[in-house]
C-alpha cells in the first residue's frame, strides 16, 4: 500500500503548468511539515516535501491555495529520475495529490476549523467526500466495526 497523508504550511503559492500533449493542469508546491520531536534546547524541525496535483485537483490548489496556507493532503509518494544535457541522472521523490484540504481556521475566527479532523468534509480530491452529518449514528447503535 502507498499511501501519504500530510499536514504542513505552504512555502510558496502553487506552480501551474499545461501538459503539451492535451493541456492538463499540473500544480506543483512545497509543504514544510513540522517533524513530531523536538530535540531539547533545538528548535522544532521541518521537513519540505514537494506535491503535484493533477487535473481538476490541480486547478483547485491553484485557484485556492497560497503560500503560508495550512493545509493537509492525501496521496501517494512516487519517485523518478531523468538525466539531463549533461548526462547528470537526477532523483525526484514526490507526493501526487490524490485528495486536498483546508486545515487553517476560517477567515472569520470561527475556531472548529481549525484542524485536519474538523476539515474533513471540506475537501476536493478523486474521491467525493462523505461528512459525518450524512449518517445518523447513536451511541447505541451496533457498528458493524
Amino acid at each position: 500500500m502507498n499511501k501519504v497523508i500530510l499536514m504542513g504550511r505552504l512555502t510558496r503559492d502553487p506552480e501551474t503548468r499545461y501538459t503539451q500533449t492535451n493541456n492538463t493542469v499540473v500544480s506543483s508546491f512545497s509543504l514544510a511539515v513540522n517533524r513530531r520531536f523536538v530535540r531539547q534546547g533545538e528548535e522544532r524541525q521541518a521537513d519540505f516535501i514537494n506535491i503535484v496535483a493533477w487535473s481538476k485537483l490541480g486547478e483547485f490548489c491553484s485557484k485556492y491555495f497560497k503560500k503560508g496556507q495550512q493545509v493537509g493532503i492525501i496521496g501517494r509518494l512516487q519517485t523518478r529520475t531523468w538525466d539531463d544535457d549533461k548526462g547528470t541522472k537526477h532523483y525526484v521523490t514526490e507526493v501526487i495529490a490524490e485528495e486536498a484540504y483546508f486545515a487553517d481556521s476560517k477567515k472569520d475566527g470561527d475556531s472548529s476549523a481549525n484542524s485536519f479532523e474538523n476539515t474533513f468534509g471540506t475537501s476536493f480530491g478523486n474521491q467525493e467526500s462523505t461528512s459525518s452529518s450524512d449518517f445518523d449514528v447513536s451511541a447505541s447503535d451496533d457498528l458493524p466495526f
